[in-house]
């Protein structure tokens, strides 16, 4: 695909810190986890052979924004694999360490999303007024409960309003725009976002209860792909019985499977823009060599990357 190179995240990590690759010389994004909110392997999991296999462990879901021309660097959503995330993102854009990152964009209140917060408070990196923007009921949730409201007092945090369908300005040329998505909203509102900059632009919508309940509303998923270069959709399950047989048509997640056969009658050059991400730890798409992705390289669409970078 155009403008896009992958490598393993932490291969990737250690690549650019050792100075043997140059730091992409425009704006950029990259994955920064590929994994549902438990990550790859997940907690409990005993028998999981990839407890044994470092390199086919994946982080939790994250993209990270950096802009080379500045140094700056935000992240979208603080996942449990923070530490490892902000490393990544800090070795591969290069540029000055301070401030850590320039800001946080947060998509909604579930644990693979926001806990990573926790990493700024004073019990860790004691990190000074921090951007962190959220949606109005995320940042009602951040401000009234602990320990996160302890960070907002303390201000290792600033809190920053976003609003459905406003840009906010990262740079001259760079923009970050929330997309209201219909999903689980026990705790707050649920976004996606869309980043547009001067030579590309990403969609990015790790969580959706169903394509459909977007038709319902009026939005189509298949003109946000069409407005974009790259769409990271939410890929959390292949198909229903994956996990212990269990019946799973009442899980708030499109299979795979069916955002396959939806998407099929796109035009070649619209498939080969989407890539699932937010992938279960049970989804047997998350190996190379399966059925399940084997399929979707058929259809003519993909599976993200740790590490694959999308230029803006």
């Amino acid at each position: 695909m155009p403008g896009m190179k992958s490598w393993p995240l932490l291969a990737a990590s250690f690549w650019f810190a050792m100075g043997c690759a140059s730091v992409p010389s425009g704006p950029s994004i990259v994955v920064l986890g590929i994994a549902q909110d438990g990550g790859v392997p997940q907690a409990g999991s005993f028998s999981d052979p990839r407890w044994d296999a470092p390199s086919e462990s994946r982080c939790v879901a994250c993209l990270g924004v950096f802009d080379p021309r500045t140094g700056h660097r935000w992240m979208i959503d603080a996942t449990p694999d923070f530490k490892q995330q902000l490393l990544a993102l800090y070795r591969i854009g290069g540029g000055p360490p301070r401030p850590v990152v320039n800001g946080i964009f947060l998509t909604h209140a579930h644990i693979g999303h926001y806990t990573g917060l926790m990493f700024l408070g004073h019990e860790s990196m004691g990190a000074k007024a921090i951007p962190v923007y959220t949606m109005p009921r995320m940042k009602e949730f951040l401000s009234t409960n602990g320990p996160w409201e302890q960070m907002v007092q303390y201000e290792n945090i600033e809190l920053r309003d976003l609003n459905n369908g406003v840009p906010v300005q990262l740079a001259d040329d760079i923009f970050i725009e929330p997309i209201l998505v219909p999903h689980r909203q026990e705790y707050s509102e649920v976004v996606g976002f869309r980043i547009r900059g001067a030579n590309g632009s990403v969609l990015y919508i790790p969580d959706i209860d169903a394509w459909e309940e977007w038709d319902a509303q009026g939005v189509r998923v298949e003109d946000l792909i069409a407005s974009v270069d790259v769409a990271y959709l939410d890929g959390t399950f292949f198909a229903n019985g994956e996990l212990g047989g269990r019946d799973m048509t009442g899980f708030p997640h499109p299979f795979i499977s069916h955002s396959l056969h939806r998407f099929s009658a796109l035009p070649a050059s619209e498939r080969g823009k989407i890539r699932f991400i937010h992938l279960n730890h049970s989804n047997p798409a998350l190996n190379a060599n399966s059925d399940a992705r084997q399929s979707i390289e058929a259809a003519g669409m993909h599976v993200a990357d740790e590490g694959e970078l999308s230029r803006l």
